[in-house]
C-alpha cells in the first residue's frame, strides 16, 4: 500500500486526503493546529450572555465543483441555501445604484437605465460561458491549463481577451459604462492590489465564475461554511484517513522521503512514498530546504489587501430596500468610487502603505438571513463584510476608525442599526498571523501575470508535472497558491492526486482513472457568479 502524507488539513489537504484513501493509499494528514479546517475555521462571540460562532475566514461556498461536492459525500451530509433574488449594488451617487437580475433581459435593461451602459453584455455573457465550459472541463479532466489547449478549445481571440490579456482591455471590449466596468472589475482585486491594466488579470473574471456546485452562484452552508471542512475531516477519518493535529512539520527530506515532525513536544519522523504540501509555498519550500524553489517563491508577489468585517444584530437586519421574498438574504454590495480610474488609485494605493485603508468596495454576505432560510435559530443575525483595501502594516484592532468607516457604509442602508450589538474587524495583517498567509493573501499569491493560469504552478517540469513541486518527483504542491487559485473549492487537491497516480512505480507513466479530480482552495470569494 503506497505511504501518502499530506501537509495541511485545509481544504485542499482534505480533498486530496480523501481521493488518495478512496485509491487505496495510506492516508496521513499532519496539521499544526489543534484542528482541521485551515482559514475556513469558527470563532465564537459572547454578547449579553448569549454565545454563538462565526466565520473567522472563508463564508461563502460556489467555486467546488459539482462533483467534488458529491463524489466526497457532502452534498448528502450538508444543508445549503443559495439566493435567488438579485443582488443590489449601491454607488455614492443614489440614483446609480441597481439590481443584479439573474434575467439577462432585465439585467440588461437595468444597465441601460442606470448606467447608460451601451456595450454588448449579451456577448459578454456567452463568450465568459465558453470559457467556462473550458475551464470546468479542465478540472474534470486534471487536465494543466496551456495556452495550446485554450487556442484549440476557444480561438486566438477568446483567448488574448479572456486569459492572457488585461481585465481592462476585456472590459473595454464589451461595456462602456465605467459602473458596468467596476462592477465587474471588483473580482480582479478580491485578493491583491492587482491592476486592472496588468497581463492576465483577464483571466480572474471567469476563474471566478468557473464553480459548478451550485450553478455558478454561491451560497450558504448551515451553519457555517466552516461546517464543510469539518464534514469532510469526518468523511475522511470514517473512510480510514489518520488525520494528527498539533503536528507542526519542521523539516522534509526528499531525498529519503520521510518528514519529521514536533507533537507534544517531541520530534516524530514518518517515513512517504509521496508527500503533498497543501500550505502557503513559502513555507512548503523552506519546510524542504530547495534553495532555488525557496527564491523563486521569495520573488512572486502576495501582497493581500483585503479586510473582514463581521457584525451581530440583535434583531434581523432590515435593508431599507429589501422589495422580495428572499431579498433579506441576497448578496449586496457598496462602491466608493464612481469612475474606473478612481477604483485603480484606490486599490493600489495601498501597496506602498502610504496609507493604511483606501475606500473602494464591500461585499456584503447575509449569513444570518440565510441561516433562517436554513432553519436555523441563532441569537443574533449576522452580517459578513469582505471590504478592499487595507494595507499590511496594522492588525484590525488597530484600526478602529476603518471599522467605523466600513460599518457605517452599510448601516447607512439598513432601517435597524441600533440593533447592531457586535463587530469583529480582520486585516490583512491578522490573516497573515492567523493563518500563515504570505503578505496577508488570501489566494496566498496575487492571481497576475506570471502567477496565474500555467505560471501557477511550483513545478520544476511543469509540462509533464504541473503540480509537482520543485524537482523532486515524490513531492506535489496543492495549496491555494496553485492552479487554478484560493478559494473553498478543493481543485487543485484532486488535479495534483491525478499528478500523483499518472506516475506509477519506478516513474513509469499510467493513464489516470479520470473521475476523482480538480476541488479545493482557501478563502473568502466573492459571489460574484452569475452576475451577467
Amino acid at each position: 500500500m503506497r505511504r501518502v502524507v499530506v501537509v495541511g488539513a485545509g481544504i485542499n489537504g482534505l480533498v486530496a486526503a480523501h481521493y488518495l484513501r478512496r485509491a487505496g493509499c495510506q492516508v496521513t494528514v499532519l496539521e499544526r493546529a489543534d484542528r482541521a479546517g485551515g482559514a475556513c475555521i469558527s470563532a465564537e462571540a459572547t454578547v449579553g450572555g448569549q454565545t454563538q460562532a462565526w466565520a473567522m475566514g472563508a463564508s461563502v461556498l460556489g467555486l467546488m465543483p459539482e462533483f467534488i461536492f458529491r463524489e466526497t459525500g457532502l452534498a448528502e451530509r450538508l444543508e445549503t441555501f443559495v439566493p435567488t433574488s438579485a443582488k443590489r449594488v449601491y454607488f455614492p451617487t443614489p440614483e446609480a445604484s441597481a439590481w443584479i437580475h439573474r434575467d439577462p433581459v432585465e439585467l440588461d435593461r437595468e444597465f441601460r437605465t442606470r448606467w447608460g451602459e451601451r456595450g454588448d453584455a449579451a456577448g459578454f455573457r456567452a463568450d465568459e460561458a465558453r470559457v467556462v465550459d473550458y475551464l470546468q472541463a479542465g478540472y474534470r479532466t486534471a487536465t494543466a491549463p496551456s495556452l495550446d489547449t485554450a487556442r484549440a478549445a476557444l480561438g486566438d481571440t477568446l483567448t488574448r481577451l479572456w486569459i492572457t490579456g488585461s481585465a481592462a482591455d476585456l472590459l473595454d471590449h464589451y461595456f462602456t459604462a465605467d459602473r458596468t466596468k467596476i462592477y465587474m472589475a471588483m473580482t480582479v482585486t478580491e485578493s491583491g492590489p492587482v491592476s486592472l491594466a496588468e497581463p492576465y488579470s483577464a483571466f480572474t473574471l471567469p476563474l471566478m465564475d468557473s464553480g459548478s456546485v451550485f450553478d455558478g452562484y454561491y451560497g450558504f452552508v448551515k451553519p457555517g461554511l466552516w461546517r464543510l471542512l469539518e464534514e469532510l475531516a469526518l468523511i475522511n477519518t470514517e473512510l480510514g484517513v489518520e488525520l494528527r493535529l498539533g503536528a507542526r512539520v519542521e523539516q522534509v527530506d526528499a531525498a529519503r522521503s520521510v518528514v519529521h515532525y514536533n507533537a507534544d513536544g517531541q520530534t516524530q519522523s514518518l517515513p512517504f512514498d509521496e508527500l503533498l504540501f497543501a500550505t502557503d509555498p513559502l513555507s512548503a519550500a523552506r519546510l524542504v530546504g530547495d534553495s532555488a524553489t525557496t527564491a523563486r517563491v521569495a520573488e512572486q508577489r502576495v501582497l493581500g489587501s483585503s479586510g473582514k468585517l463581521t457584525l451581530f444584530f440583535q434583531n434581523p437586519v432590515r435593508w431599507k430596500d429589501a422589495p422580495d421574498a428572499d431579498a433579506d438574504a441576497a448578496f449586496r454590495f457598496i462602491f466608493a468610487v464612481e469612475t474606473l480610474a478612481e477604483f485603480e488609485r484606490a486599490t493600489l494605493r495601498v501597496r506602498s502603505g502610504e496609507v493604511d485603508y483606501e475606500p473602494g468596495f464591500i461585499q456584503i454576505y447575509c449569513e444570518g438571513a440565510a441561516m433562517r432560510r436554513l432553519g436555523l435559530a441563532e441569537p443574533f443575525d449576522r452580517l459578513t463584510l469582505f471590504f478592499k483595501n487595507l494595507a499590511l502594516q496594522q492588525r484590525g484592532e488597530a484600526l478602529a476608525d476603518v471599522e467605523a468607516a466600513v460599518k457605517a457604509a452599510v448601516l447607512a442602508h439598513i432601517a435597524n442599526p441600533e440593533d447592531c450589538v457586535w463587530t469583529k474587524l480582520l486585516a490583512p495583517k491578522d490573516l497573515q498571523e492567523l493563518f500563515l498567509f504570505p503578505g496577508g493573501n488570501l489566494d496566498h499569491t496575487e492571481l497576475t501575470g506570471g502567477q496565474s493560469f500555467f505560471d501557477r504552478q511550483f513545478s520544476a517540469d511543469p509540462a509533464t508535472s504541473f503540480y509537482q513541486f520543485g524537482h523532486w518527483s515524490n513531492l506535489s504542491y496543492c495549496g491555494a497558491g496553485s492552479y487554478p487559485c484560493g478559494s473553498v473549492a478543493g481543485t487543485p487537491a484532486t488535479c495534483a492526486r491525478s499528478n500523483y497516480f499518472a506516475k506509477g512505480e519506478g516513474g513509469a507513466e499510467q493513464v489516470c482513472c479520470g473521475c476523482w479530480l480538480c476541488a479545493g482552495t482557501m478563502f473568502y470569494q466573492a459571489p460574484r457568479s452569475g452576475l451577467l
